[in-house]
């Protein structure tokens, strides 16, 4: 079993960090990869329409 290592999107700097870094209240993670965290932003929009989708489909108010 390998060690694994946390990757985050800083919300400051826009910037992945590795490990230990900014705290928890100013980034986004953690993530398996580095890929992962620079994808953060996107990953998350992609979400919170799926999530919003659901949402209206739930109230019956689909498209």
């Amino acid at each position: 079993m390998g060690v694994f290592v946390a990757w985050w999107l800083n919300l400051m700097t826009k910037k992945v960090e590795e490990g230990a870094g900014a705290p928890n209240s100013e980034r986004l993670g953690p993530f398996e990869t580095e890929a992962e965290a620079e994808n953060a932003f996107e990953n998350a929009r992609l979400r919170n329409e799926a999530w919003s989708k659901d949402d209206a489909e739930w109230d019956g108010n689909a498209e």
